[in-house]
């Protein structure tokens, strides 16, 4: 019965008169979706991987010549890309760390009943919905010395945010916290809004305090959400370009991101560029399996 529902049409619809199948017509929808993946995915992916392994340069006309993992070698033995993969995982754990407090934090004022909850929490969305040039643009008046709203407020004069080497990378993250806080505030919320009313009412009965009930009952029973958005907050960090290519132009802001666009197009060294790309996607993948790893095991929980 299931497989005759599967595999045949209705005989009075508009299909079944075409003579199409049901067959027919999932290929219809899907084979088009695989086609456009493997020509603007799958080909580029394998396309730069060749690239990786040659001494290829787009800006000139010389052809390029295999040189194996020599590519590779030199990458990571450059202590300069270490320091950019440096100033990233500096730029990632200050990044999402302050998105979690303040996106979670958010979320459990906004768990309750106050008054225009929609409203505020549709506010509170608009930053994660602009563009990032738009965000970059905007924060960089915000943190200017001269007339910036950021220095008035807190009273500090003509503080240099932006050219000053040791807070120029914090302020990006500052401005990335900003904007994607939302993000885990928005994740936090459904999964606060998921956690039964029942074990509220049975802990408050048991007199529990409220720091026994948040660390037994809301924060295990919201982890793997909130797992979930730290995840995605990651791998977005680590390959944050926009923000802090437009606010400064420190080098101790340059992460791995800056670095693999200079190299590509600015030196020209496309083969090199290449290598560096993968040797990113290879590290990314790595972090996000760790993550992946302990969501199971909160789970399991």
């Amino acid at each position: 019965m299931a497989t005759a529902v599967l595999t045949t049409l209705d005989p009075q619809s508009r299909a079944a008169s075409r003579g199409m199948s049901d067959l027919s017509i999932r290929n219809l929808f899907i084979i088009p979706t695989i086609v456009f993946l493997i020509v603007f995915n799958i080909f580029p992916l394998l396309y730069s991987l060749g690239y990786s392994f040659t001494d290829f340069r787009a800006s000139s006309s010389a052809p390029a010549n295999f040189v194996g993992l020599q590519n590779y070698r030199d990458l990571l033995a450059d202590p300069f890309i270490w320091n950019n993969f440096t100033i990233t995982a500096k730029y990632v754990i200050v990044s999402v760390v302050g998105q979690v407090i303040v996106g979670f934090g958010v979320a459990l004022l906004l768990n309750r009943d106050i008054p225009f909850k929609g409203l505020l929490t549709t506010l509170l969305l608009l930053p994660m919905m602009l563009s990032m040039a738009v965000v970059g643009l905007f924060w960089k008046l915000l943190y200017d010395p001269s007339f910036g709203i950021i220095n008035y407020a807190l009273g500090l004069g003509t503080f240099e945010w932006l050219s000053n080497p040791n807070m120029a990378l914090y302020a990006v993250a500052l401005t990335d916290i900003w904007m994607w806080s939302p993000f885990v505030m928005l994740l936090s919320l459904a999964g606060l809004s998921a956690v039964p009313k029942h074990l509220y009412e049975a802990a408050a009965i048991d007199r529990a305090g409220s720091f026994y009930t948040f660390f037994r009952i809301t924060l295990p029973l919201v982890a793997p959400i909130l797992m979930i958005a730290i995840i995605f907050r990651t791998m977005e960090a680590f390959k944050t370009f926009d923000l802090a290519y437009i606010l400064t132009s420190q080098p101790t802001t340059e992460v791995i991101s800056i670095r693999l666009y200079k190299m590509a197009f600015q030196e020209w060294q496309t083969g090199m560029s290449c290598a560096l790309a993968y040797i990113v996607l290879i590290m990314v993948l790595a972090i996000t399996n760790i993550y992946v790893k302990y969501l199971n095991k909160v789970k399991e929980r």
